[in-house]
């Protein structure tokens, strides 16, 4: 892993400090609602399978969502039996609300969840966490739908299933697999930022949360897991999949608005060779010369047919000009947007003048052209201005596109940091059997993007001494 600071190399992840002796490293939830049958089973497995695999101090955290059966009673009952056991209530429903809660107050530096069915196999719970754990990935999810992975479950959540993460990939273009299995965890750190974001409180929670982490360039490693479909599920398939379809939708209006302040989470917790100032190798440029093409492609038909119905009411001039304009102001959005990925209102009415500048050249460009196959032809065919237009237009894109790259869209190299939310008031370690959670504060530290908060530049690896099951401290593990 990369650690010097020479030139044209970045910091390595900023360290995970494993705290006190005491501090478990990572602390799984499982949230619950009315489960007074499996929960007993379930956690003493899950304890079992983690005292025996599991290298270093952990946490089970049970999150009772306002369960209105024996489950609290349940809990309570392991909470005494067993030191790495919490349990905690909460007097709302919304696995979402217990998972943001939970995890905002929890001290332990990775932090996860699974269900309470175990329909995942537990044996990938370590290949899990550990690229949390060394610092390589921010977010880990269990995938279903790797080819590797093993899933034994009905056809119709194998249809729905499918369905909606072919939802994800169409309208929120997520790259993940599958945002849809109870088995997930994140780095503490990277939680304190992404938490506030994510709106939802129920079931889209998760599926919120990686689709933002995504977009905000964070690093999302997936497991192949091994599953098997428990039949006996209490969720409500209908009325949960019309709430992610709610959840979609508003996330999307979001992002297209940019309303979401994702410049916060911008790559803040890694190296990202991207980020690398490297010489006669303009960024992004391959990117952004696909994108501008396929926008420009789109602008010219736009452009064309605008032209064509123009034409039959006005001159060539007029019409050209009408075209012109309409699909200029198109362009620009589009290329402002997608191509040099500028989200927000901010200087959007100055890109707009700006592209009209752009404009008026194109303009010279083409009504030239116009002008001169008229003194050549008085009355040219229809097919013959359009073939005109068109390879006018070719000059005009080449000269669009550095003008956009150079001057209406620059990029920043000013050397400006990037703002990230980070620093955290951890709330202590609770002392008595049973205890209450609550938000902890979160004070705004600026620094730069892989910078620890007192300016250092730290190791990834998470320096960690291994507790086995028979180590023995004198210290409590709660």
């Amino acid at each position: 892993m990369r650690t010097d600071s020479s030139p044209g190399t970045l910091p390595a992840r900023e360290h995970l400090p494993a705290g006190d002796a005491g501090t478990p490293v990572l602390d799984v939830v499982i949230p619950v609602y009315n489960e007074e049958k499996d929960l007993q089973p379930c956690v003493l497995r899950l304890h079992d399978h983690l005292k025996r695999t599991f290298p270093y101090a952990f946490r089970i955290t049970i999150a009772d969502n306002a369960s209105t059966d024996t489950t609290p009673q349940v809990s309570r009952r392991l909470e005494a039996e067993l030191p790495e056991v919490r349990a905690f209530r909460l007097e709302q429903k919304g696995r979402g609300r217990a998972l943001r809660t939970v995890w905002s107050a929890s001290d332990a530096p990775i932090l996860a969840y699974m269900d309470v069915d175990l329909s995942t196999d537990l044996n990938a719970l370590l290949p899990l966490v550990a690229p949390l754990i060394s610092g390589h990935s921010d977010l880990a999810i269990g995938s279903r739908l790797s080819r590797s992975s093993r899933v034994v479950r009905g056809a119709k959540r194998e249809f729905i299933s499918r369905s909606y993460n072919l939802i994800l990939r169409g309208s929120l273009q997520a790259r993940f697999s599958d945002a849809q299995c109870g088995f997930k965890a994140i780095r503490r750190d990277v939680a304190q930022v992404l938490l506030p974001l994510v709106e939802d409180t129920g079931w889209f929670f998760d599926t919120e949360m990686l689709v933002l982490a995504e977009r905000a360039g964070l690093r999302i490693h997936e497991v192949p897991v091994d599953w098997v479909d428990d039949p006996d599920s209490t969720v409500h398939i209908v009325k949960t999949a019309t709430e992610d379809l709610k959840g979609v939708w508003r996330v999307g209006k979001a992002l297209t608005t940019g309303a979401l302040p994702l410049d916060r989470l911008a790559r803040p917790f890694g190296d990202d060779p991207r980020d690398r100032d490297v010489q006669d190798v303009p960024r992004g440029l391959a990117r952004q010369l696909v994108g501008f093409c396929v926008v420009g492609a789109l602008s010219t038909l736009f452009y064309l047919l605008l032209y064509s119905g123009f034409r039959v009411f006005t001159g060539s001039q007029i019409a050209n000009a009408l075209a012109l304009l309409v699909s200029a102001i198109a362009n620009t959005a589009a290329n402002r947007r997608l191509t040099f990925g500028v989200r927000g209102r901010g200087g959007a009415v100055r890109h707009q003048a700006q592209g009209l500048v752009v404009f008026g050249i194109g303009l010279a460009l083409t009504s030239g052209s116009l002008a001169a196959l008229n003194a050549a032809s008085s009355n040219p065919a229809h097919s013959t201005e359009l073939a005109v237009l068109i390879a006018a237009n070719l000059a005009a894109t080449v000269l669009r596109f550095l003008l956009f790259r150079v001057w209406v869209f620059p990029e920043q190299r000013d050397g400006s940091a990037s703002t990230v939310v980070a620093s955290h008031t951890p709330v202590p370690s609770p002392s008595s059997p049973t205890y209450s959670m609550r938000q902890p504060g979160y004070d705004t530290t600026r620094f730069r993007a892989g910078e620890a908060a007192d300016g250092t530049w730290r190791d990834a690896t998470l320096q960690l001494q291994p507790v086995r099951p028979h180590d023995t401290d004198s210290r409590d593990y709660r």
